[in-house]
Order: structure tokens, then sequence, then C-alpha cells
């Protein structure tokens, strides 16, 4: 005889689990998230949530340590909500701040989907839209490998991009012209002239992996065998990719840059509203 893994009770002959109560488990987790979101969204009192959860968790079999992984989903979901119409408000912004708060949860609990770093592009690119330079809120530990100018302060980083740039190499196309003379078994050499023409393409090469720095004035970007900065009043051209950003700089010799590795989506806004402010 087997117990169930849900209420401890006698499961049957070789089961584990009885079918109502892992019904009412994974229903119990559903409420629990749904809970959390409309707690933080609905602005309600933390007291009221905790007593709810503790109802539900007697009721459904929910163990003390899967609570955690709970409160991560309920914020996820309550951050997509808010973010839905692609817009945080300030108000939106403060109901967020006062779960995170009261519950004091380490980053890697919080952010373990991105939705804390979704929280922080999303207040950054507001405060752009209003005309104001927003500050850093990034916490940066250890030393910067960028000489910043006066009054230029780092908004966002990305460690771990991808730097390709656009090269040109020549190749040939076309066709030998002459006779075949067999040398000896198996060796032939060829007499006559290389009618091929020169024909110049363009690809896209990896150059190296690096740390992406957006300031208020410019991007930039280091690695082991390349650095450089763009200034944003320098860009003619950027388009957004899922997970990088392809750049056109100024210039009669300058090649399309591409970065893979970063949130293209946000990089592109950022870069875009700060160059008209």
């Amino acid at each position: 005889m087997g117990n169930c893994i849900y209420c401890g009770q006698n499961a049957g002959f070789l089961k584990s689990k009885h079918k109502i109560c892992e019904s009412n488990y994974f229903i119990g987790k559903t409420k629990i998230v749904e809970s959390i979101c409309s707690t933080i969204t609905n602005d309600s009192d933390f007291a009221n949530l905790e007593n709810e959860i503790s109802i539900i968790n007697e009721k459904n079999y929910i163990k003390p340590d899967e609570i955690v992984a709970l409160y991560t989903k309920g914020f996820d979901n309550a951050v997509d909500s808010f973010l839905d119409d692609g817009i945080l408000t300030i108000e939106e912004e403060g109901k967020i701040s006062k779960f995170i708060t009261h519950y004091n949860f380490e980053q890697n609990v919080i952010d373990k989907n991105g939705s804390l770093q979704k929280v922080l592009k999303a207040s950054i690119l507001r405060d752009i839209l209003n005309g104001k330079i927003p500050e850093t809120r990034l916490e940066i530990q250890g030393n910067m490998p960028f000489l910043l100018q006066k009054n230029e302060n780092i908004i966002w980083a990305f460690q771990h991009v991808d730097f390709y740039e656009q090269k040109t190499r020549t190749v040939y196309t076309g066709k030998t012209q002459g006779a075949s003379i067999r040398i000896a078994k198996g060796v032939y050499y060829r007499v006559g002239t290389f009618k091929g023409q020169p024909v110049k393409i363009e690809e896209m090469k990896y150059i190296s992996e690096g740390l992406v720095a957006l300031t208020n004035k410019q991007i930039y970007f280091a690695s082991s065998t390349k650095n450089f900065k763009v200034p944003y009043n320098k860009i003619v051209t950027i388009d957004p990719y899922e997970d990088g950003i392809g750049l056109q700089k100024d210039g009669v010799n300058t090649k399309p840059q591409v970065f893979k590795g970063l949130d293209g989506w946000f990089t592109y806004n950022l870069i875009s509203n700060l160059n008209q402010m």
C-alpha cells in the first residue's frame, strides 16, 4: 500500500496520490498566484494576503518551501499586467516598490524571470519620455572600463554581448580556358588564362564578446580586443532585433555594426529617445 504524497493517507495498491488531492494541489497554487497578483495590482493589505495563503495551504497541501516560487510568479503576473499597455505609471511603480519593501526578497528570487529588470527599464523609458535624464538604477561593482565625460552617467549595462562588424572580402568567379596536359598518372597541368571577375562580398564578422554600457550621451563597447564608443548623435540608423541591435554610424567609410545578446527593444527606445532630447 502507498500513501498519498499530498494528504499522507492511504492511496491504494501501487498508488502514490489521490486524483482529488492532486487537483486541489494545483488549484491551490493557482489561487495563491492570483491572490498575490491581485494584492499587488489593487494595492491591498499584505496581512490579508498572508492569511488567505495560510487558509489555502491548509486545504490544498502546498509545502512551505513552495510558497516563495509562488510569490515570484504572482509578482511576474502583476508586472506583466502593469506593462500590458506598454507604460509603467508612477502609481504602478509605487505598488511594486511597496511589495518588494514589505517582503524584502533576495534579488535572485524576485528577478528570477527578469520582471524586476522590466520594471527598472520601463521606469527609465518613462523618465526619458517625460524629458528627464534618468539616474543609474544599477548597482555597479568594480571599475567600469570607460572614461565618462563630464555630466555623463551610465544608465544601463549589458554583459557578455557579442559584437559583429560588416567586413568586405573579394572572391573571383569565372572559369579557365585552355588545354589539359597529362604529366603523370593522376596529375594534370592546365595551360590557359583565368577569366574570372573579382566580386566583393559583404558579410557580418564576429569580432569579440564584451561589455556594453548605455549612458545619457553615447553607447560604449569594451572587450579584450576592441574598445570604442558611439555618440548617439552620430548614429544614422538603428535597427532593433529580438536579442540585439544593429547600428550604422555617420561617416564615409563606416560599416554596419551589430550587438547581439542585449535587450533590443529597450536599447532601441533608449537611444532613439535620448537622441531627441
